[in-house]
């Protein structure tokens, strides 16, 4: 079975081609940083009329890329929820259109679903029991996963870890995205750097699994302005240092008291390099096996749309063309 995939819930605009769920035959991307970095973030405006701009290139390109027409396709995947819902209407709208068009069936795709299903590519079978630890520029969550069944029993209550990496980047004097700059930074010191410099592990202590990192931030904030020969190198380091270990250190007491033995790390912050070696190595210790998915999978993209609704076609009826959009994640809190 061969699925089309689009995703347009932030910025980046994305149309895939995956055969059964797990043959990438296509993944094209078309990013919007360019247009969003003077403002230091997304602007849901711009991002809604740079998808309309780019939604139609992205989708040929997908199918010359991968060799096809539409005739060839079985279904469309496409993320209505959550997201921007100006960008979601844009994805949404091209996917009912060729739905419609070429009488396929349409699959509606939760987007925090489809980043962990990312980690099918990277070799976890789909449906398994896990814990996901979904960390991107707008979610931090902890999710008890098995079949079709999301269960959220972790979240971020302020800013989500990789909004964190770009208002630290900020206020460091560096660009947008700061996810792969403040990488960059923390690699660049010595064995012995940054010293004595550590900050804050915001609610590391707690029972819960819940996150916060806003607090983290101002710590940053004021260490900057009280210490400001600090080479920024060391206190990206440091501010990386804590958000690993408090999403490293939560993630795995989430699987134990969830009693598996299976995690899988996906989103954009996952593709960041320490916590993809630091959580290899304590998985190792700790006998989790763990699955990331390749850098390239982490970030927003249609091939996780795609492969996710292969599955959900397996196992449900397809979505009717009155299907809308919705903002929130829908997941409430449940232990």
């Amino acid at each position: 079975m061969i699925v089309l995939g689009i995703e347009t819930s932030c910025d980046d605009s994305s149309a895939a081609i995956v055969r059964d769920g797990s043959e990438i035959l296509a993944n094209i991307v078309a990013g919007q940083d360019q247009y969003h970095q003077k403002y230091g973030g997304v602007v849901p405006e711009i991002a809604a009329r740079k998808h309309l701009e780019h939604i139609l290139g992205v989708i040929q390109h997908s199918f010359d890329s991968a060799g096809l027409t539409p005739d060839a396709i079985d279904a469309i995947g496409v993320t209505h929820r959550p997201g921007l819902v100006g960008s979601l209407v844009v994805g949404l709208t091209a996917a009912k259109s060729l739905a419609w068009m070429y009488r396929k069936p349409l699959i509606g795709i939760h987007h925090i679903e489809a980043h962990d299903y990312a980690a099918c590519f990277a070799g976890m079978p789909y449906g398994i029991p896990h814990v996901a630890l979904v960390a991107s520029g707008g979610h931090t969550s902890l999710l008890y996963m098995t079949g079709q069944t999301l269960r959220l029993i972790g979240q971020t209550v302020d800013d989500a870890a990789g909004e964190a990496f770009d208002k630290v980047a900020k206020l460091l004097g560096f660009g947008y995205p700061g996810g792969p700059i403040i990488d960059r930074m923390a690699a660049e010191c010595t064995p012995d750097e940054p010293g004595n410099l550590v900050f804050p592990r915001p609610m590391l202590n707690r029972p819960d699994f819940n996150f916060s990192f806003s607090g983290l931030k101002t710590a940053v904030m004021y260490h900057i302005k009280t210490q400001p020969d600090t080479p920024p190198r060391e206190t990206a380091r440091a501010f990386q240092d804590a958000v690993v270990d408090v999403l490293i250190t939560k993630t795995l007491r989430a699987a134990a008291a969830c009693r598996v033995n299976i995690v899988s790390v996906v989103g954009g912050v996952a593709a960041n390099s320490a916590l993809r070696s630091q959580f290899a190595e304590r998985c190792r210790h700790e006998q989790i096996t763990l699955y990331i998915p390749p850098a390239r999978l982490c970030t927003d993209n249609a091939a996780m749309v795609a492969g996710l609704g292969f599955q959900k076609l397996l196992h449900q009826p397809p979505d009717n063309l009155d299907l809308g959009v919705d903002s929130h994640s829908g997941l409430s809190l449940a232990l």
